[in-house]
């Protein structure tokens, strides 16, 4: 395995959770290089149905060592709610290493993104809220706190000064609200690190170790290519990259370490969000395909919000899987499309009299209609297919056309929302 990459390459919400789960089993690390609790994984396994926010996938193993790398935006008391959620739930306590590199997400980045939502109002990005864009304004700024700096008292009632500068006067005069207190927030902050201090080291120094030694590691991506902040739907993107090719900042391991990039993609197409979805479906269809959608339907693990379904999008995923580099890819809920007797999907867009199956930028997108082409449906339940061969010919079909409107081959069909639930593709 050496070192693997799994992510998303569409709007996130493909299913790398279970896929993480999955790669978990025969990992030593699982490493979670980017974003914060901004947006959630879930896993369905012998304990029943989990939605990970902040923790790595492979929680569920005692064997594995699980990293917060340096990329991540680490809400203290939110990543502790989850731990806590494990405990009551009978799970056995995670093997949690959190970077002392890592930057922290502090209430008043939470309620600034809340502020500046309401503000924006009906021209508002679909944020989820949790502080996301403050707090990477804050790291390139230089104004935001580390792990670290929770260990050194006169060091963070510093920096917690600095950080609040700026941020009072805009809470107190564009937003109308009270300032924060430097003082109050440095003791909740030293209270925060007494509570954390037990799972952090430095995880730069671990995973290189672990790389030079060949030990087995997976990184963990969040969200999808299209959410990417420099090739995504601008401005409907996150804040930190959610390329693959990041991953070896945000866990701080040698860019050629990675051998294998696992790229993630639904059989249809889901999202959470604001932003142009060429493909997407009007109710009452949408509504249909939303409820069939896994375990939980298709809902954000984060928000709860509904999530925007639609046919799958060949030229966005091919974009999605060239920008991660994808050497193989795992295609999600398949089962979901049992029901139909017939299945669209995207090949092209049609942009005026334009036909193209390049994945164009944000104001082309708006314009874009969907070229179909539609598939023959299997209409047979499939949940409890083991191999490929045993994949009605109809379902075999639509998977070797995504294949082939893709460009990369797939390597894994999920087929529920178990672990063992997967279906490995002959080459």
């Amino acid at each position: 395995m050496s070192v693997t990459a799994i992510v998303g390459a569409n709007w996130g919400d493909e299913g790398k959770g279970k896929m993480t789960d999955v790669l978990a089993s025969e990992a030593d690390f699982v490493v979670r290089f980017q974003g914060g609790n901004n947006a959630g994984h879930t896993i369905v396994n012998p304990w029943g149905s989990f939605a990970l926010h902040l923790l790595p996938s492979g929680v569920f193993y005692p064997h594995v060592e699980n990293v917060l790398g340096p990329g991540v935006a680490v809400n203290i008391p939110a990543l502790l709610q989850e731990l806590e959620e494990l405990r009551r739930r009978g799970v056995a306590e995670p093997r949690l290493r959190v970077s002392d590199r890592a930057q922290i997400v502090l209430p008043v980045h939470v309620l600034l993104d809340r502020l500046e939502e309401e503000r924006l109002g009906s021209r508002q990005f679909g944020s989820t809220r949790s502080g996301m864009a403050p707090f990477y304004a804050d790291k390139a700024l230089k104004v935001g706190l580390r792990i670290a700096d929770l260990f050194d008292g006169d060091r963070i009632r510093e920096a917690v000064e600095r950080c609040l500068d700026l941020k009072n006067i805009l809470l107190t005069h564009a937003y109308s609200t009270e300032p924060i207190d430097a003082r109050a927030m440095t003791e909740s902050l030293l209270q925060a690190g007494s509570a954390i201090e037990p799972y952090v080291r430095d995880t730069t120094a671990l995973l290189q170790t672990a790389v030079r030694e060949g030990r087995r590691i997976v990184l963990e991506g969040q969200l999808g290519a299209l959410r990417d902040p420099d090739h995504g739907i601008h401005p409907y993107t996150t804040s930190s990259s959610t390329l693959a090719g990041y991953a070896s900042v945000g866990a701080g391991i040698p860019p050629g370490a990675m051998t294998r990039i696992v790229a993630v993609t639904k059989a249809y197409a889901s999202c959470v969000g604001a932003g142009p979805f060429v493909t997407e479906l009007a109710e009452p269809a949408a509504g249909r395909l939303r409820e069939r959608g896994g375990s939980a339907g298709e809902y954000g693990a984060t928000t709860g919000r509904p999530r925007r379904v639609g046919w799958f999008d060949g030229p966005a995923t091919r974009y999605g899987a060239r920008l991660q580099g994808a050497t193989e890819m795992a295609l999600t809920n398949l089962d979901v499309l049992s029901a139909w007797g017939e299945i669209p999907i995207c090949t092209a867009y049609r942009i005026g009299e334009r036909v193209t199956i390049d994945f164009p930028p944000t104001g082309a997108l708006n314009r874009a209609e969907p070229v179909w082409e539609q598939m023959e449906g299997w209409g047979t339940d499939i949940t409890g297919v083991t191999t490929y061969d045993e994949l009605p010919v109809a379902a075999q079909r639509y998977v070797e056309r995504l294949e082939a409107l893709i460009g990369v081959p797939i390597r894994f069909i999920s087929v529920g929302p178990r672990r063992e639930q997967i279906i490995v593709k002959p080459a």
